[in-house]
């Protein structure tokens, strides 16, 4: 995990974009993977809610590509308010940090950095009945699979896949779900901002984390 790796030219970078921008954008293909960016979203409320110290008491995952994060106390107050926040800008944000650690050549470390991210993940949902109780396993298995027995080649490449789809997922969701997202409605109420506000914010944020992403990965800048 230590070992540092090469990062790849810039044009197989952005050639294995392309290829995460079609697992994002093809229909098919999304009925799957938006479970894994649902993992980084609700993730990011639970991440923040433990930092803003309301704890968390469970992470439900849906079979439908939702997810729910219940807090031990209310999320209230400012603190609540960026906790709710959090969430559509987490999966951009955990692909930015990925992006970082390519380009200082910690590339398989990206790897092993999401299969801790999800057994934390699974600590929380298994306090409760859900999908998640088969979706995160099967993906961390699929990590496990992945940084044992694959090639360094394949892992540098599946690294930069996994990192592209956490960045573009994040843009998307934010625009698809836009002032229809659930959040947006609780920080309306809990601010009495329009949903609108909420909406452009993560869609700033997200697409501020592409062209992050972008020049770190592409630019190597």
């Amino acid at each position: 995990m230590g070992i540092t790796q090469t990062p790849l030219p810039g044009a197989d970078a952005a050639a294995l974009g392309i290829a995460a921008f079609v697992a994002v954008y093809a229909k098919g293909i999304w009925a799957l993977v938006k479970h894994f960016s649902v993992m980084a979203h609700e993730g990011g409320h639970a991440i923040t809610a433990k930092f803003m110290g309301f704890g968390v008491r469970k992470v439900e995952l849906k079979r439908n590509g939702d997810g729910l994060t219940r807090y031990r106390v209310p999320a209230v107050g400012g603190k609540g308010v960026l906790t709710g926040f959090a969430g559509y800008l987490a999966p951009s944000a955990f692909g930015l940090a990925a992006a970082g650690l390519i380009k200082l050549g910690f590339i398989v470390a990206v790897l092993w950095m999401a299969v801790i991210f999800l057994l934390i993940l699974l600590l929380r949902v298994f306090r409760s009945f859900n999908f998640g109780l088969i979706s995160v396993p099967v993906v961390i298995g699929l990590f496990v699979i992945l940084n044992l027995y694959a090639s360094v080649s394949l892992q540098v490449a599946m690294a930069y896949v996994i990192t592209w789809v956490l960045l573009l997922s994040g843009f998307s969701m934010a625009v698809s779900h836009w002032t229809g997202a659930g959040d947006a409605t609780i920080l309306k109420n809990q601010t009495h901002l329009p949903r609108w506000l909420w909406a452009i914010l993560w869609v700033a944020g997200t697409f501020g984390a592409v062209y992050l992403g972008f020049r770190l990965l592409v630019l190597g800048s």
